[in-house]
């Protein structure tokens, strides 16, 4: 579908919003500017906002009522780019506007997925903490925020918090990827002894739980 032609206002607004100047977005809205015009990529006024974490600039375009659910041409938006900055503060900021929390990127993933990849401990937290997002969503490439965390992480401590995270928050051990493999067995396969253990005894209490003998 070909792309709304754009006024000098929608222009200004995409760009003070990628700057984060609330000013300038406040008088490009008044000049008339489209609160969803769309740049050559498809990206919003308020996805640029998130994408350069510019908070001040998001919560002026979320009070004027921008879609914090707008998609790009990747199929990104603000809610689900959170993810992959990290940024509690655009998260926060975007809450009022409802985000989906069930819309997915191009991936199949919601925004706790890529931010578990990213060892984005912070963020794991408040949005688990915050908002009813599914910690055991599967993506397309059969994977959890839990396997995900595990298959693209470094194993490191930023990591093993990450686990403990979604483990505390009801991620399931006992989920494995598309190929039948659970996380316990990637961490052991790639040396991450110290995730290895969480999920050992993650996977105990789980076994317990279901009447079946710890492991």
């Amino acid at each position: 579908m070909a792309k709304k032609s754009l006024t000098p206002a929608d222009r200004a607004l995409l760009d003070a919003a990628r700057r984060g100047d609330a000013a300038a977005v406040r008088a490009a809205l008044a000049a008339g500017a489209d609160l969803e015009a769309r740049d050559e990529e498809g990206r919003t006024p308020l996805l640029r906002a998130a994408l350069a974490d510019q908070v001040a600039a998001a919560e002026v375009l979320v009070g004027a009522g921008a879609d914090v659910n707008a998609q790009d041409d990747r199929q990104d938006s603000a809610w689900l780019v959170t993810g992959v900055t990290g940024s509690v503060a655009m998260m926060r900021a975007l809450l009022p506007g409802g985000p989906d929390l069930a819309l997915t990127n191009r991936f199949g993933g919601v925004s706790v997925i890529p931010a578990s990849e990213r060892g984005h401990v912070a963020y794991v937290r408040a949005v688990l903490a915050e908002t009813g997002v599914d910690v055991n969503h599967v993506n397309r490439l059969g994977w959890t925020a839990l396997l995900e965390a595990v298959i693209l992480g470094d194993g490191g401590r930023t990591h093993q918090e990450v686990v403990e995270v979604l483990l505390a928050a009801g991620a399931d051990p006992l989920l494995p990827d598309a190929d039948g493999t659970s996380a316990l067995a990637h961490a052991d396969r790639r040396g991450f002894h110290g995730i290895a253990d969480l999920l050992r005894a993650a996977e105990a209490r789980a076994g317990s739980r279901d009447g079946e003998p710890g492991r």
